[in-house]
């Protein structure tokens, strides 16, 4: 393997990073308390990524069991007890555990503890990940053609 081809051809450097201090609040509040911090985003990315960190409430649950078919994702606990499904198996992944899945792997996450649990989530490469945590709340009062379309459009395939 060798490294990319370059994608920046000036001679002396720009000014283009961002900061996000810790501090900053959720971009979203789920209903149960959960919230996300849109860290890096696949505008903010130019698509060569999108992080997130999740906060998650004690017994918020999760996802069922889903692959996606153009993106991979990735897991990296902060604090907490994360339990996650690498597809064979549920582990209780804390402090430090990572855990990569491939595209097309599956996998599914939850907080089954009774103690908050704060994780990051990273899209490769980046997918606009925003509308799909803001929206899939709706999903009961969907129509079934309208959730089928919905977890298309975000590369979503449920196994359950």
């Amino acid at each position: 393997m060798s490294y990319p081809e370059p994608r920046y051809h000036g001679e002396t450097g720009e000014i283009s990073a961002s900061f996000r201090p810790a501090g900053a609040p959720a971009d979203l509040t789920a209903q149960n308390g959960t919230e996300t911090h849109y860290l890096a985003t696949t505008a903010s990315t130019g698509g060569e990524f999108g992080l997130y960190r999740v906060d998650m409430t004690p017994k918020a649950g999760g996802p069922a069991t889903h692959f996606h078919r153009g993106i991979s994702e990735t897991f990296f606990v902060l604090d907490g007890t994360l339990r996650l499904y690498d597809g064979d198996r549920w582990v209780d992944a804390t402090k430090g555990d990572f855990l990569y899945v491939p595209t097309g792997g599956l996998h599914a996450f939850r907080n089954d503890s009774e103690e908050p649990t704060s994780f990051l989530i990273l899209f490769a490469p980046g997918a606009p990940r925003e509308e799909y945590f803001e929206k899939v709340s709706t999903v009961a009062t969907m129509t079934d053609e309208e959730r089928t379309a919905f977890f298309v459009k975000h590369d979503t395939y449920w196994t359950d």
